[in-house]
């Protein structure tokens, strides 16, 4: 240490002078102190404030660069010396040397800039805005050759690009291209690897992903998941994995997603179709997560669903009811789910065998299953009259339907069990049906589904509980004042916030139940008369209308 404490001075002393051999006889003292105790070094030379004299060293024509900056690097490993580094001003010297031709002092600079910001977003965030993006981005493409200037420049990348801020300087470089170029050539895992852990954050941008489809990383990937498919060695299938999953990732954004759809007849469209009937679970699970992705318009899911795509999603459930691989399950509901929008597609979905397919999982009890499962029925029996008959008349659906309306723990299956109750009603408008789900108990949920937040949900819920009393009052009015029907609705009618549709249909429910006689003498009891006189008045005109209906109907029954 008496050793380093003497160097610190002299290259103190040096520093003012510049002169050359002292300073790097300085430095190389320096350099063997921290291989010795990086920790113990670093702390001396912060006591002999030799920090703040380093920038005026770091002269891009001078022969002591790559050294200092080595130093540096070595120094901020330490947590406690990057504050330090900071104040002393070596952030821009050092991003002015990224402009140097000298690959040691690149590697060295890139080291030392890397260590200083590591793991602190405002410094990143610093370095993105002094503009060193586009110059590590040039640097790559220039000296791909060189194995630890790519390293660094990739783990540059990988730090910055976790930053939402660093996305919209990638995508104004050619990193795509440069990313593929350097994928193309490597052989080794470890190297890919780090090209992956670079491209999965920057693949959450849109442009980015388009780029990257441009630059022809899809065919890339289904390279490797050709070459790992059969493989188990833990390197193949951790790449099978990443490759198909970042295939997935690019199939998120819309234009990408397009582009590789090419009207149904794109090559990579119908590699990603073959990985459904695969036997590998990581290939069906990401064929499937395909599919919903590129499900996402109308013309998509029509031309698929005429290809036969939806016979592939349910052989493959078939296999996973034994199986019972949840990801794989919900990856092939969330596809099933999406082909159902367009109306065009539900009843050949049903005559399909869809339906029946996806009750097999009704025992399941993993709630991202349940959740996609009820979606999917929902999707499928919209403007469906005889499917939601089918459905709704059968007593094992709507058992399981009002068992997951109180699953409480888990809001997306109960809300989605409460809105399937309802469509299965307001869909089939079957006296059967309603009795099913009376008999279930769902008739309870049903007035708790119109207290919702939601106000898409509450007008479900209304017109749910008016067919019902409009069908079978007398099997629902016991349900009906048990739940606190009447006092609902008052509550509904006498908010300012309720929605128009809202006020309508509580009226129009008002009128349905007043055929019975608790539920009328409960709505005399609220006085309902005052507040629907007032509704006349309203700036809807349905609704003042439906008021005047109502409070002539209250009148006459009063």
């Amino acid at each position: 240490m008496d050793n380093l404490s003497e160097a610190l001075e002299k290259l103190k002393l040096a520093s003012t002078d510049s002169a050359t051999d002292s300073v790097e006889s300085c430095l190389d003292c320096l350099l063997k102190a921290l291989a010795n105790n990086n920790t113990e070094a670093s702390m001396k030379i912060q006591e002999m404030g030799v920090l703040p004299l380093l920038p005026t060293l770091l002269n891009p024509q001078s022969s002591c660069t790559p050294k200092v900056a080595n130093i540096i690097a070595e120094v901020a490993k330490n947590e406690f010396m990057r504050s330090p580094c900071v104040e002393a001003g070596l952030i821009p010297p050092l991003i002015q040397l990224l402009n140097s031709t000298d690959q040691e002092v690149l590697l060295q600079t890139g080291r030392a800039l890397g260590n200083i910001c590591y793991d602190s977003h405002s410094l990143q965030a610093q370095l993105i805005n002094m503009g060193v993006i586009p110059t590590l981005v040039k640097l790559l493409g220039i000296h791909s050759h060189n194995t630890a200037l790519t390293e660094m420049c990739l783990i540059a990348f990988g730090n910055l690009a976790e930053l939402e801020s660093s996305k919209e300087q990638f995508a104004s470089t050619n990193i795509a291209e440069e990313l593929v170029r350097l994928f193309q050539k490597q052989t080794e895992h470890e190297k890919k690897e780090m090209i992956f852990e670079v491209l999965a954050p920057l693949a959450e941008n849109d442009v980015i992903k388009l780029q990257l489809v441009e630059a022809g990383l899809v065919e890339c990937l289904l390279d490797v998941v050709a070459q790992t498919v059969d493989g188990e060695r833990e390197e193949d299938i951790a790449q099978l994995k990443t490759a198909s999953d970042l295939m997935v990732l690019l199939l998120l954004g819309d234009e990408s997603m397009q582009k590789l759809f090419e009207g149904g007849k794109g090559s990579v469209f119908q590699r990603v179709l073959s990985w459904i009937p695969s036997h590998n679970h990581q290939l069906q699970l990401a064929g499937a997560l395909a599919i919903a992705n590129f499900a996402r318009n109308d013309g998509n899911c029509i031309h698929m669903v005429d290809t036969g795509i939806v016979q592939k999603l349910l052989e493959l459930l078939d296999r996973h009811v034994e199986e019972g691989n949840v990801t794989v399950q919900h990856a092939a509901l969330s596809a099933l789910r999406n082909l159902a929008i367009p109306v065009v597609n539900k009843s050949k979905m049903l005559s399909a065998g869809v339906a029946d397919v996806v009750l097999k999982f009704l025992q399941s009890e993993m709630p991202p299953v349940q959740f996609k499962l009820l979606g999917t029925l929902r999707m499928l029996i919209d403007t469906q009259a005889e499917a939601a008959d089918q459905l709704g008349t059968n007593g094992k659906l709507v058992e399981r339907l009002v068992e997951w309306c109180e699953a409480k723990d888990h809001a997306g299956v109960m809300g989605e069990s409460n809105r399937l109750l309802s469509a299965l009603i307001r869909h089939s408008k079957s006296k059967e049906v309603v009795r099913t789900v009376i008999q279930g108990g769902g008739v309870k949920h049903l007035v708790t589904m119109a207290t919702s937040e939601h106000m898409i949900m509450q007008n479900e819920a209304l017109v749910a509980l008016g067919l019902i009393a409009g069908l079978d009052l007398v099997a629902a009015e016991k349900d009906f004042v048990g739940a606190s029907l009447v006092s609902v609705l008052h509550k509904l009618l006498s908010d300012e916030r309720s929605a128009p549709e809202i006020k309508y249909n509580s009226m129009i429910l008002i009128c349905a139940v007043m055929g019975s006689e608790p539920l009328h003498k409960e709505v005399q009891s609220l006085a309902f008369i005052d507040v629907v006189s007032k509704l006349r008045a309203h700036e809807n005109k349905t609704v003042s209308h439906q008021a005047s209906l109502t409070e002539q109907r209250l009148t006459a029954q009063s």
